[in-house]
């Protein structure tokens, strides 16, 4: 066996190389590694773009869902039977924007106007109620309706008290929020009063959830609201059907 010697300069050597080489392996492994190097951007990359606005949507495109039906004279709906869709040009806008909400929030039930209603937001129908109204065909001037109707007409008119909240002429209503009824479609009238007519079970399919006009309809049979309804719809009034072509 071949022995060290332990003393001398050889022993020195050693136990020095050993100190070296255990302070490495100790700063080797508390050492934090370094930080990766950033990126540095390439030369001529391009920045993310900043996203555009989105440009106004014209009354035009707003309307363009509504004159499919609203813009063809004579144009009929087959629910909850079939009738005329109403005119709407030269309503006032206050009560299309109504009408538009409970088709909305479902107080109104015509499935057509309700997927169409769901898709607008409160100022897109404000903008289309608004432009609605500015194409009535002329101002109804006279006070009166444009021609009387019969003593059992007119007893049927005065039960509903219809003149105190549509008008004595029957095309201006106290409040902008209730409709102008005078030449309005008078099948669309009588589908419209029936509806609010419906018992409160079928309201939730056909009906029209409003408490005033519920209660008025209801004292009438239907043969009565079909007369008060032909005899509204051939008075002189201020709506019509705003054609198509004026888009084309």
């Amino acid at each position: 066996m071949i022995k060290l010697s332990t003393s001398g300069p050889r022993l020195a050597q050693l136990l020095a190389a050993l100190a070296l080489t255990t302070s490495s392996l100790a700063l080797a492994q508390t050492a934090a590694p370094a930080p990766a190097a950033q990126a540095k951007p390439t030369q001529g990359a391009t920045a993310p773009a900043a996203p555009t606005q989105q440009a106004p949507v014209s009354i035009e495109a707003q309307v363009a869902m509504c004159i499919g039906c609203h813009g063809i004279p004579g144009y009929q709906s087959s629910f909850p039977q079939v009738h005329r869709v109403p005119y709407i040009s030269g309503q006032n806008a206050k009560y299309i924007a109504a009408a538009l909400t409970a088709y909305k929030n479902g107080d109104r039930k015509h499935p057509t106007m309700r997927s169409v209603a769901a898709d607008m937001s409160e100022q897109d129908i404000a903008a289309v109620s608004a432009w609605y109204e500015e194409q009535a065909k002329g101002k109804v001037e006279a006070k009166e309706p444009s021609r009387q109707p019969t003593a059992q007409v007119a007893a049927l008119l005065q039960k509903g008290a219809c003149v105190s909240c549509h008008g004595s002429n029957y095309s201006n209503p106290i409040d902008a929020s209730y409709p102008k009824l005078a030449g309005q479609h008078a099948d669309y009238l009588f589908v419209a009063l029936k509806s609010y007519k419906a018992a409160p079970g079928n309201s939730q399919v056909i009906g029209r959830n409003n408490a005033i006009m519920g209660g008025i309809a209801r004292q009438f049979s239907n043969a009565e609201l079909k007369a008060m309804a032909d005899y509204i719809g051939s008075l002189q009034g201020e709506m019509q059907t705003q054609p198509q072509g004026r888009f084309r």
